[in-house]
């Protein structure tokens, strides 16, 4: 009886817990499968649909897939976004991951920690801010960047303006925001490095930059490439700051794939071809992710 009593207990013990442990992650589980699962599926298949917001949706198969390989404004936004996603990931991984070498190495201390701060206070504001503030900086009639090149004699540029500048300057505004968050995840991995590992280098005779090329580099390579992976993705989904610095021009200059299904979608009504553009752009994102 006793043996069959304590079995008994040990059940419902674990059948409580079990009930624990899905009244943690039922919550997470809805927010996900409402916002995140849910809306794939549904874009998945409005994409095979005429939808636009005002009529019922209409079934036409692949022809949305059709026109998405031939529609040139697309293309023009696909080598945009290339271009971004070449100008953005490199420059803010080789940026975020001297910053945390600086600070770990030589600036280990109080004033370390306060300039981590300010570096990373960037991640925190928003896109919409970052963008209003830096409109201001870009500003073609007396913004402070134009004031800093008048004080050597330049003349003022058009950065926003200017199709040669606009993309350039957009992804600027990229790296400034994002440089601080991969600064501490690059931070992160140095200070984990191993003492005894930096110590054998330092008797070895190695200087500080043989240190970080053939100590820091490579032991920071999964974390390198985590970053590099994220830059992309990010980058991939371009909107914010284009939307509010440059709204995609001049022209075409800096439209992006990510503004260019906002377009379709919410100014032109084309749900459905702007869905069959963001399934393309999933994919796309998986592969880079794969």
């Amino acid at each position: 009886m006793n043996g069959e009593k304590r079995t008994r207990t040990r059940l419902t013990r674990r059948h409580r817990q079990e009930l624990y442990g899905w009244a943690y992650i039922l919550p997470g589980m809805v927010v996900l499968t409402v916002f995140c699962i849910l809306p794939i599926f549904m874009t998945l298949y409005y994409s095979f649909t005429d939808y636009n917001l005002a009529q019922a949706p209409e079934f036409i198969a692949f022809s949305n897939y059709v026109k998405v390989f031939t529609n040139t404004q697309l293309r023009k936004a696909l080598v945009n976004t290339v271009i971004y996603v070449i100008i953005t990931v490199p420059l803010q991984t080789i940026v975020s991951l001297l910053a945390a070498s600086f600070l770990a190495n030589f600036l280990n201390n109080r004033y370390g920690k306060f300039l981590r701060g300010v570096i990373f206070i960037p991640i925190l504001v928003s896109y919409v801010a970052a963008a209003a503030v830096w409109r201001i900086i870009y500003n073609s009639k007396g913004g402070i960047l134009n004031q800093i090149i008048g004080v050597f004699g330049l003349d003022s540029v058009n950065w926003l303006g200017d199709a040669g500048t606009a993309l350039i300057c957009v992804a600027v505004v990229a790296v400034w925001k994002s440089a601080g968050y991969f600064m501490v995840i690059f931070y992160a991995g140095i200070m984990n490095i191993s003492v005894e590992v930096k110590e054998a280098a330092i008797i070895d005779g190695a200087t500080p930059r043989q240190r970080f090329w053939y100590i820091t580099v490579p032991i920071l390579k999964p974390i390198t490439y985590m970053v590099v992976t994220l830059g992309v993705i990010w980058s991939f989904q371009a909107f914010d700051l284009v939307y509010k610095l440059t709204g995609g021009g001049p022209g075409f200059a800096t439209t992006t794939i990510a503004y260019v299904i906002y377009s379709y979608a919410f100014q032109d009504r084309r749900i459905g071809y702007a869905c069959a553009i963001a399934i393309l752009l999933l994919l796309v994102i998986l592969a880079i992710h794969l």
